[in-house]
């Protein structure tokens, strides 16, 4: 019997539900709000200049694909290996930008332009080294076990790759060095003319079109450095030229150079590039193993780890922006602040990734069609995707992770983390189920997303150890 006054009609118990749940909801959001809105506007322009990096990847295969899947298998080969040392430069250009988003938050802006000088210097040393690195590597790439025509095609396209990787350097230190101001936008804008370019160049060349012979995979090659290069040089004349910069730049120059600050850089950057490098190698590891299986697998590889790849570097854009604002509020000591960024960062990631997890649940066999028409090729990728919508929340978190911890000069221990997850447990794993246990590709997949799983959680752990200190610290 309903007691007299209480009302418990579904239409009031469904109501009392809705409010108890959108109560805790709305109350979040009106916590972090000032924050989602900072950390926002700081992160859209490094997330689409970092899909920018992906995008070159994604294009190539987009424009190689329906050339057939030797050609494409032969991209993925040189994109997979190349990402390694894409990623290494990436990694060690972020040694610049936390040093900078600190000294800013002390006001120190003296002392921005001397780190930038010695950045340059190492930068385009890395650049020049791992682009001869990428050269000789080219030319034994037979010893990876791959089918003798995708190697053929896939050995002239590293070698564009790797000539472009110089330029991307010199962009790279430029881009950083702004960003760590806090200014995101011409990276961004200029990574979108890059692309364009780089698509109407690539197609040009493939298909031989204005009379032009048909170049296949080594068109994609020409185009992917004429890029890189116009991209550098663009990025570099901004910085220098740009009145914004002047006061910032004043001490700029080489003629008082500092092992102590190169050291300083390389302390973060090395490590940075250390987890970028045991994560992505894992994957690239992961082509080699998928290429023993051929020429299908690897190229449904490459479709949903090119897609994936794209979903990461959003993330890692949102992960850049949160290491700038971290390193920001750590200069100014300001630990709650930093904290509660930190948090609507995570915020921010678990929701653009849970979006992109459901894109490639629902178009698991729509997307593919996007690079390829093979009837052998879609529906191995098809399946990989569905594994891929179930790490997203994983990759995105645990990229943050690493964003955060990178702003406060946290690296060493995030880089055992990444070592432990991806070569500890990923790889390994992945050659036990896909090889050994013989579950293919889907078993090599399975693998990664436990290393991944494994790593979101482990950094996450060492975010709230360390911000939670820090934050208790304040207090005192």
């Amino acid at each position: 019997m309903q007691k007299a006054g209480i009302d418990r009609s579904p239409a009031f118990l469904l109501d009392t539900s809705k409010r108890i749940t959108e109560e805790p909801m709305k109350q979040l959001y009106l916590k972090y709000k000032g924050h989602y809105r900072d950390n926002f506007s700081l992160a859209y322009p490094v997330v689409i200049s970092q899909l920018g990096h992906t995008l070159v990847a994604l294009s190539d295969s987009l424009i190689i694909g329906h050339t057939g899947k030797v050609p494409l298998a032969a991209v993925s080969l040189g994109n997979s290996l190349f990402s390694i040392f894409m990623v290494t430069g990436i990694g060690m250009s972020y040694g610049l930008t936390p040093l900078i988003a600190q000294e800013n938050g002390r006001g120190n802006k003296h002392k921005i332009g001397h780190l930038l000088s010695h950045s340059l210097i190492i930068n385009m040393t890395v650049g020049v080294l791992l682009s001869m690195v990428i050269y000789w590597g080219s030319a034994r790439m037979d010893l990876l076990n791959q089918e003798a025509d995708v190697v053929e095609q896939a050995r002239p396209f590293l070698r564009y790759l790797g000539f472009s990787f110089i330029p991307l350097m010199l962009f790279l230190s430029f881009k950083q060095f702004a960003e760590g101001l806090g200014f995101t936008r011409q990276a961004m804008n200029i990574s979108i003319i890059g692309n364009l370019l780089n698509i109407v160049v690539g197609i040009t060349l493939v298909y031989g079109l204005f009379g032009l012979p048909r170049m296949g995979v080594v068109g994609v090659g020409i185009a992917t450095f004429t890029d890189r290069l116009l991209m550098g040089i663009t990025m570099m004349f901004y910085v220098l030229r740009s009145p914004r910069f002047k006061e910032y730049l004043a001490t700029f120059g080489f003629s008082n150079i500092e092992w102590g600050k190169i050291k300083q850089i390389l302390g973060i950057g090395t490590p940075v590039a250390l987890q970028y490098i045991f994560e992505v190698s894992a994957f690239s590891g992961a082509a080699i193993m998928v290429g023993w299986m051929g020429s299908a697998e690897l190229a449904a590889h490459q479709i949903a780890l090119s897609l994936a790849a794209m979903t990461y570097m959003m993330a890692s854009g949102i992960s850049a922006a949160a290491g700038i604002k971290s390193g920001n509020n750590f200069g100014k000591r300001d630990f709650r602040e930093l904290r509660m960024s930190a948090i609507a960062s995570y915020h921010m990631v678990l929701v653009l990734m849970g979006f992109t997890a459901l894109l490639f649940m629902l178009g698991n066999h729509i997307l593919p069609r996007f690079y390829i028409d093979d009837p052998q090729v879609i529906p191995i990728a098809a399946k990989l995707l569905i594994i891929a919508a179930f790490f997203q929340l994983f990759d995105g978190t645990q990229v943050v992770g690493l964003g955060v911890l990178r702003g406060l000069g946290d690296v060493r221990i995030p880089t055992v983390i990444t070592l432990l997850a991806y070569w500890g447990l990923g790889l390994p794993l992945g050659y036990l189920l896909g090889i050994r246990l013989g579950l293919g590709v889907e078993g090599v997949w399975w693998a990664l997303l436990l290393g991944l799983l494994a790593a979101s959680v482990l950094l996450f752990v060492r975010f709230h150890h360390r911000t939670k200190k820090l934050e208790l610290q304040a207090d005192i």
